[in-house]
């Protein structure tokens, strides 16, 4: 309920915003003298740009409800058709990053928390701080300097030329490839966070009174990390899922755009600076709806690892 009054609150502000924004798509086309001004309001007419605002959110909203989404002005065509092959580029390259950046956060962040106060805990708070330090766009320009320099990645796109004519295999390895560098850029960016975050939750249990009992007991310690410190850990970091999704989508939309993935960041600046109104809102809204999605699943996956929801909830 929460997540679709949200969803609500997101449609209406960006709309509204949007729509006041200064000018509109047809806006330039008075600066053409072949266009006569009474071309342009009859085209701003025929799409309903004269109408109030009220009227021109309850049209947005009865396209939204066909999955239309609005009509892009640039592409003379619905936005809903332009939007879902961009989403799923993204989701592709998000939830790969997703599950990749996890995949090395979570043993890399407990075998640290198992290591304090040695050589390997100031090199990695040295290398952690310095990849968080680093500038997002820098750290996607110097992956795509390294790809230019030595030939090794592809440094674009999202296929090569003749894709649809290779065999299926060949055609996975070929966007296999194409993902090496966008995700090693999204993975760098969050994974020294989500390590952080890791040794954090695991040290605290490793440090809590009943891990302290166990040990007393003669419990091994490989047992008391795998049995006792790592299910308590887990609580805060199934939390922090929901927003470290947030944090890719965002790096992912100027991932995107400097790598020319075909996702929604291209088409998202795209149609800011064509003034496409219906067009921007598409990727706003994709977004907002892939945020709530992550936190639903965070809250699914917490629910299902921490008996004590479950029972609040009977």
């Amino acid at each position: 309920m929460h997540g679709l009054l949200l969803l609500a609150g997101v449609s209406l502000l960006s709309f509204v915003l949007v729509e006041l924004a200064p000018g509109d798509y047809f806006a330039e086309m008075r600066l053409d003298p072949r266009i006569s001004e009474a071309t342009v309001h009859a085209l701003r007419a025929r799409y309903g740009l004269d109408r109030p605002l009220p009227e021109r959110y309850g049209r947005w909203l009865a396209s939204l409800a066909k999955g239309e989404l609005g009509y892009s002005f640039a592409y003379g065509q619905p936005v809903g058709p332009l939007l879902w092959p961009r989403l799923r580029n993204t989701l592709l390259l998000t939830v790969t990053a997703t599950a990749l950046a996890w995949l090395l956060a979570v043993p890399l962040g407990t075998w640290w928390a198992t290591r304090r106060r040695g050589p390997a805990d100031a090199a990695l708070t040295g290398l952690t701080a310095m990849l968080l330090a680093l500038p997002d766009l820098v750290l996607v320009l110097g992956l795509l300097l390294l790809a230019v320099r030595t030939g090794w990645f592809p440094t674009g796109g999202m296929v090569s030329l003749g894709h649809e004519q290779m065999p299926w295999g060949a055609r996975v390895k070929d966007v296999a490839f194409h993902l090496v560098l966008p995700v090693a850029a999204l993975v760098l960016g969050i994974v020294p966070a989500l390590v952080r975050y890791v040794r954090a939750s695991v040290a605290d249990a490793l440090g809590a009174p009943f891990v302290r009992a166990a040990r007393a007991h003669g419990i091994p310690e490989r047992r008391v990390l795998f049995r006792h410190a790592l299910p308590a850990a887990a609580n805060p970091l199934v939390s922090l899922f929901g927003l470290s999704l947030a944090g890719l989508l965002s790096m992912s939309l100027l991932v995107e755009v400097v790598m020319s993935w075909p996702g929604l960041g291209p088409l998202f600046l795209e149609a800011i600076l064509a003034r496409d109104f219906h067009l921007v809102l598409g990727p706003v809204l994709a977004s907002t709806f892939l945020l709530l999605g992550g936190n639903l699943l965070a809250d699914l996956l917490l629910a299902a690892t921490d008996p004590r929801i479950r029972t609040e909830e009977r």
